[in-house]
């Protein structure tokens, strides 16, 4: 349906979570290193991915390098960022469609999303939190992306 792709992300429950989504709604999930853990198949990304990380699409790479000489980049790769003024529910998504989301700690590089400052959509938030966890972020913006192309799946 959609490929979510996680730069160097550091918590494995996040991954967990993340991966349990992504196969509810039959994304790819891509996992770009270096992470902030050990080896995916942890106890707490299993934990949190429940039975269902084992029959998920899950694709590695050492390098966003390495993401986009398999996945090249295209006008349908989008930025998750609280970098820009761009709502995400203001975006026309999809199928096939990559969402990239950025460390838990740091959030995506500038050199990211200067590739496509159009392709950077933000959640907004009311107040003056910071963020918001990067397990909602990815909820958040793959629902919207289904409800935009849910009459595809019917």
């Amino acid at each position: 349906m959609f490929n979510l792709v996680l730069l160097e992300p550091r918590m494995p429950g996040n991954v967990g979570t993340i991966g349990r989504l992504a196969f509810a709604m039959d994304c790819t999930l891509h996992l770009i290193k270096p992470y902030g853990f050990g080896d995916i198949t942890e106890k707490e990304v299993r934990r949190a991915g429940l039975d269902y990380w084992f029959e998920l699409d899950v694709r590695e790479y050492e390098n966003i390098e390495e993401f986009w000489e398999k996945n090249p980049f295209s006008p349908r790769h989008f930025f998750a960022t609280t970098k820009t003024t761009q709502n995400y529910f203001d975006a026309e998504f999809n199928t096939g469609d990559y969402f990239y989301f950025g460390r838990e700690d740091a959030g995506l590089p500038q050199e990211v999303l200067d590739k496509r400052e159009e392709s950077c959509i933000t959640i907004p938030m009311t107040n003056d939190a910071r963020s918001l966890n990067i397990a909602n972020s990815v909820s958040i913006i793959a629902y919207e992306a289904l409800r935009q192309n849910f009459k595809d799946f019917k």
